[in-house]
């Protein structure tokens, strides 16, 4: 199956502050048109809610310089930028007058929509995704360290920004000049743990290689799957994290990419936490009935085969023992992926 030029009208709504406090300091803005238009859409909107403080611009040229200079840069990306001057106390209300903007602008413009990104992780946005959505359109949703689960819940495809290549730059390391960089052997990458063993020790990452229309193909065998997979062991998960929210997307995680001991395949290796997504109050709330969520400095890896070791210091039931790894199709180092599909929520909701 091929993947065929979809020819949508798109229309991108970026929440600068909202971006900017929740880890988007260097999001790029070029990547977030080019993910929205993966297709070959044409973005009719480029719409970029900013704020500007003029008091600090006053005395402040540093700050007033660079605040010019990024919204020239946005205009040089197609962007409208639309400022709104905080001072003081004003800065929390003008935020507000930006959102409203937003939701003005997406709703009045949405006629001429097929598919509408919002790049915000405010939850009073949900009534403006159920309303674009009764008009007719698809509704996305980019956001980065704190977004809200209801609205993630609401969207038709919510994809957690740290996720997309080359969105945020990986750690203190300037954006690649070569953008391709992302996903080879020996480069930094983010993903979720989508399989997991926990009494072996071992699970596997999956991770976006390139922004590529069929977002819906997870299965990292399909020919047209924009995904690839990576082998990891326990042993390189950091100690916080709670073996009980694996596998999930709770968790992104930034990973090594190396080759596998296993065979052809990649391994992931320093593997670091950059974001956790809460779950929706609902499912919170279920959760800790049950007795399934704890207190997070006690909820680390201290069960199962976290903690037990064979004598070569790999996780019990490691490599080279009967029954250690996931069954394969025709060798490959993925498993078998429609035996986990009940774990493996999709970022779209009608794949979940």
């Amino acid at each position: 199956m091929s993947i065929v030029d979809s020819m949508s009208k798109v229309g991108v709504y970026a929440d600068v502050p909202n971006l900017y406090r929740t880890g988007g300091q260097r999001l790029q803005y070029d990547v977030l048109r080019e993910f929205a238009c993966r297709d070959a859409a044409e973005p009719l909107r480029l719409n970029a809610y900013a704020t500007f403080d003029v008091d600090r611009a006053k005395r402040d040229d540093q700050y007033r310089g660079g605040a010019l200079s990024f919204h020239s840069k946005l205009r040089d990306y197609g962007y409208k930028v639309i400022v709104k001057e905080v001072s003081g106390d004003s800065d929390e209300r003008s935020r507000d007058d930006a959102l409203v903007d937003l939701a003005v602008d997406s709703l009045t413009q949405s006629e001429r929509l097929d598919r509408v990104l919002i790049a915000s992780g405010e939850r009073d946005l949900i009534k403006v995704v159920r309303s674009l959505q009764a008009r007719g359109c698809r509704v996305e949703i980019v956001a980065l360290d704190d977004c809200s689960p209801e609205l993630r819940e609401e969207a038709d495809l919510f994809i957690p920004g740290h996720l997309i290549p080359n969105l945020v730059p990986i750690g203190g390391r300037p954006a690649p000049a070569k953008r391709d960089e992302w996903g080879e052997v020996g480069s930094r990458v983010r993903g979720w743990a989508y399989w997991f063993e926990q009494e072996r020790g071992f699970g596997y990452m999956r991770f976006l290689k390139t922004v590529d229309p069929g977002l819906w193909l997870t299965d990292a065998r399909h020919p047209d799957s924009p995904y690839e997979t990576a082998f990891f062991r326990s042993v390189h998960v950091p100690q916080h994290v709670r073996a009980e929210r694996l596998p999930g997307r709770s968790y992104v995680f930034e990973f090594t990419l190396e080759p596998s001991e296993k065979n052809e395949g990649l391994q992931a290796t320093e593997i670091e936490v950059v974001a956790y997504l809460s779950e929706p109050r609902a499912e919170l709330g279920n959760a800790q009935q049950s007795g399934a969520f704890q207190r997070r400095e006690s909820g680390t890896f201290r069960s199962g085969g976290y903690q037990r070791r064979d004598s070569g210091g790999h996780p019990s039931g490691g490599q080279g023992q009967s029954g250690s790894y996931p069954r394969r199709d025709s060798g490959s180092h993925r498993p078998v992926e429609s035996q986990h599909d009940e774990t493996d929520e999709v970022f779209e909701d009608d794949d979940a």
